[in-house]
């Protein structure tokens, strides 16, 4: 009995290995991926600059599908969504408002398992790129997801103007503090000294000044750039009838949203259309853009195919609040059957700016103000140190 007990324990040992070794081999079975390739490469993708005096490019961006092969996986479909950088008060961005928030989403079929495009990044951080691949061919692979990330770091000129900054506030403190622990008189009725009376007097007004300034004017902007938008009678529609155009045997038709908020996705479609039949037309190649219109910098650009009912969605957070133009081209593919002149269709979106939030503003003036007391600490420790020796020198002397 204790043999046959002994012969099962091991014979469930062996099986029980047995499925580990096939279940471990099937988990290192290579499984399709999607690979990021960036232009310019990664360390010298920079965020936007607001007041860059050198025209900016948008990065470009390539996602490729590939099977366990390592080869591209042909007829899918990529769905694609950007998520800005998390949310970080303590240490905020140009842009505070866009920060967690949605950059782009679209959906595109890849018949070469790429998906290119190019897209302005607003901030820097590590951004999220949640992509979903299923196939346009019916049982052609299994759908899958991956979640792909990229960093973009801040732009050293950043990091040199703050240290400038840092560095004149410094000295300001330290020239206060120099003067404020200077050894003087006292009158009667004085709590202290009125040069110190005067230098603290004329911190607070700086202070008050700096914090109205700063809270007024943002308010002023953003009440600023809503007004263009105040004037309307009625509430403005968050969509309008869609821009159409036709050339020769073709429709193209641009719909979507005519006004945006920063911080918030705004929708958008393309249709081709055969007017004759009213059936959608796919054999057609589409070049999509967005144009910021006051600098006219590129923020956001596209080709590729329309999908099997001839649409192409997409969502686009414009980050920057100015007017921005969309425009779509609509041309035949190489060796197409059907050949026409290439056209396109136009329509500009109002964007609204947001003011950074109230609390944004008070954690970066908190920290201006600590640079200067800092300095304040600094200059008076200084002051006490120089005094100090040269009474125990007069001290000596007169002994």
């Amino acid at each position: 009995m204790p043999k046959f007990k002994l012969s099962a324990l091991i014979s469930a040992i062996c099986l029980a290995s047995i499925v580990i070794y096939v279940l471990a081999g099937f988990s290192q079975v290579a499984q399709p991926k999607v690979r990021l390739t960036t232009e310019p490469g990664v360390n010298q993708i920079f965020p936007f600059e607001a007041e860059a005096t050198q025209p900016q490019s948008p990065a470009r961006l390539k996602l490729q599908v590939l099977d366990a092969s390592e080869q591209p996986l042909e007829n899918a479909k990529i769905g694609l969504t950007i998520l800005n950088p998390p949310k970080n008060p303590w240490f905020t961005t140009d842009f505070p408002i866009v920060e967690g928030t949605k950059l782009l989403e679209m959906a595109a079929v890849a018949p070469k398992g790429e998906l290119q495009f190019q897209q302005m990044l607003p901030i820097r951080g590590t951004y999220q790129l949640l992509v979903n691949v299923t196939p346009t061919l019916e049982n052609a692979f299994s759908p899958f997801e991956q979640t792909l990330t990229l960093t973009v770091p801040e732009n050293w000129l950043k990091y040199r103007n703050l240290g400038i900054l840092v560095a004149i506030l410094l000295i300001v403190g330290v020239v206060g503090g120099l003067a404020i622990g200077e050894r003087q008189q006292l009158q009667l009725g004085e709590i202290a000294p009125q040069r110190v009376r005067l230098l603290l007097s004329g911190a607070i007004v700086v202070a008050i000044a700096a914090l109205l300034f700063v809270n007024v004017s943002a308010e002023i902007a953003q009440s600023g750039m809503s007004m263009p938008m105040s004037h309307v009678s009625e509430p403005t529609p968050s969509s309008e009838q869609p821009s159409t155009i036709q050339s020769g045997e073709l429709q193209l038709r641009l719909s979507g949203d005519v006004s945006a908020t920063v911080g918030q996705p705004a929708n958008f479609q393309v249709n081709v259309i055969d007017p004759k039949t009213s059936q959608p037309v796919a054999d057609v190649f589409l070049k999509i853009q967005a144009t910021q219109l006051e600098d006219n910098w590129l923020a956001f650009a596209y080709q590729g195919v329309p999908d099997p009912t001839g649409q192409l969605k997409w969502q686009q957070q414009f980050f920057d609040g100015a007017p921005h133009k969309i425009e779509v081209e609509v041309a035949p593919p190489a060796n197409a059957a059907r050949q026409f002149q290439p056209f396109q269709v136009a329509k500009t979106i109002e964007v609204e700016g947001v003011a950074p939030p109230l609390s944004v503003r008070s954690i970066v003036l908190a920290y201006l103000t600590g640079v200067v007391i800092v300095g304040l600490l600094l200059g008076i420790w200084l002051r006490r140190n120089r005094v100090k020796p040269v009474r125990q020198i007069g001290k000596i002397n007169a002994n």
